[in-house]
């Protein structure tokens, strides 16, 4: 009973001094109306888990990512729908597709390149719309405030993973409707020995906190 005890209360301490990582793959977010172009008219997004975020959830429905030089066959739609139609990749799937995806907070979308989605009951060109999504902390409000950290604060990130890599330019995103946890893409999470489970500690001002 006591080492239960100790192992409470070592796990409270770990997740007090770090915070979640999660790896996020390539998706795409979809207005109504291509969501119907897409799945057919009337169509509605059928939900399949939550994800960590709030509100935020994985879907069964797939698309075909079609670029200039390659395809990406069955990416992930995830819900809700959005005002604007967006496809998050990886630096590495932009080789593949032939498209150079700069790297944005998810949203930023002016000027991007477009692409081709191809669904079961149509295809669809964006003019705009593909990034790689820049790395960042979702953070509620009172877990900011007790790590002293601000929105759209850039920040540096220390990995406890198998392979700890120190990433730069983390961009802090605070919002009461946020839980606490990193983004990163494949790339970042396969560089640093990601694994489901795996924290890290925020640094500021060249000093861990």
């Amino acid at each position: 009973m006591e080492h239960t005890a100790l192992e409470r209360l070592a796990e409270a301490v770990v997740e007090r001094l770090t915070v979640p990582l999660e790896a996020s793959g390539r998706h795409v977010h979809l207005c109504r109306a291509h969501v119907e172009a897409l799945f057919g008219p009337g169509h509605q997004l059928e939900k399949v888990r939550d994800l960590s975020q709030p509100g935020q959830f994985v879907c069964a429905e797939r698309v075909t990512l079609v670029g200039p030089k390659g395809q990406l066959g069955n990416v992930v739609v995830l819900g809700p729908e959005r005002p604007e139609s967006q496809v998050e990749v990886s630096l590495t799937d932009g080789v593949s597709l032939g498209i150079a995806p700069p790297v944005r907070i998810s949203g930023d979308i002016a000027g991007t390149p477009g692409i081709v989605l191809r669904g079961p009951a149509g295809e669809i060109t964006l003019k705009q719309g593909v990034i790689a999504a820049k790395r960042h902390i979702h953070m509620t409000p009172e877990d900011a405030r007790r790590w002293g950290l601000s929105d759209k604060q850039d920040i540096r990130l220390r990995t406890l993973t198998s392979r700890p890599v120190t990433f730069e330019a983390v961009e802090v995103r605070i919002s009461p409707k946020f839980s606490t946890a990193v983004h990163l893409d494949y790339d970042e999470a396969n560089a640093c020995g990601f694994r489901k489970g795996d924290r890290a500690i925020p640094v500021t001002g060249g000093e861990g906190l």
